[in-house]
């Protein structure tokens, strides 16, 4: 069943569990999550981020995703994340998705404001849900690693005014958390959350979720974190599948995949049931 962002969320708000966002570049990544969301009557989040692009490109991202998430017997909301520039944005509405993230965070506020404000209007005539993000949340390194990453963090003073001027359907947070691998475990900031969620009172979320300790999930989850981006973990566990299945002698593409989609949906699983969000359906 094929849902927006705001009607996920709404149920995940109200009863305190996370719903669970992974990037599925390939048919594969997709089944694993849909079918264990299936598995665990689970409500889930997938689609891709304007960075994955080059490795799959918009529209064959929409011709398996969106037709899968119709089909499927739990709520699927199919959303373009981190989208860069409006006229991806666009193509991502154009194509089917039903939840956009505009990533604007690098701009000055007032642009980043404006920007977002100027696609809600659009997204929302079109029952298209939009994300935004306030502060920036870096990388754990490359490019995007930030030298200071709490010279960045969302000032919830700010995301008042900012959700407000933006009536955007939920907002990512930087509370010290970061893309990518963890070097060292990250220090979350669950006050700074707590605080956000009364000054705005839209569901928010966390990304970077990869390599957070559970705990670190759980007390998120419990202080309105309501989305959960997850990407290299489910990434990483293809891989360990891959290499498992040429271990035991598989010899073809096709004898791989059935290991890939194992692997993968171990990890769906897992998030899941960390999330709460299992038998929510």
């Amino acid at each position: 069943m094929l849902v927006n962002l705001k009607t996920i969320l709404a149920d995940a708000q109200e009863k305190r569990y996370g719903v669970g966002f992974f990037n599925a570049v390939n048919a594969e990544m997709a089944r694993a999550v849909i079918e264990t969301a299936e598995e665990l009557r689970s409500p889930v989040m997938i689609g891709t981020a304007e960075v994955l692009l080059p490795v799959t490109p918009l529209p064959v991202v929409a011709d398996y995703l969106i037709p899968m998430a119709r089909e499927a017997h739990v709520p699927v909301c199919v959303h373009y994340d981190h989208g860069l520039t409006f006229t991806k944005c666009i193509e991502a509405l154009r194509l089917g998705f039903t939840s956009v993230m505009y990533d604007c965070s690098t701009a000055p506020y007032a642009k980043n404001a404006q920007q977002v404000a100027d696609l809600v209007g659009i997204c929302h005539g079109m029952n298209v849900s939009v994300e935004g993000e306030l502060g920036h949340v870096g990388d754990n390194e490359g490019a995007g690693k930030l030298l200071r990453p709490s010279d960045f963090y969302t000032d919830p003073d700010a995301a008042e005014d900012y959700v407000c001027r933006t009536g955007i359907d939920a907002l990512a947070v930087a509370v010290g958390n970061a893309h990518g691998d963890y070097r060292f475990p990250p220090k979350l900031d669950f006050d700074r959350i707590e605080a956000i969620t009364q000054k705005t009172g839209i569901p928010l979320v966390l990304h970077g979720g990869s390599g957070l300790s559970d705990d670190d999930f759980r007390v998120a989850v419990s202080k309105s974190i309501a989305k959960i981006n997850i990407f290299t973990d489910l990434d990483k566990a293809g891989k360990r599948g891959i290499l498992k299945g040429l271990e035991r002698g598989a010899q073809t593409v096709t004898g791989l995949i059935p290991f890939e989609i194992e692997a993968m949906k171990e990890v769906v699983a897992e998030k899941l049931k960390l999330f709460g969000s299992v038998n929510r359906c």
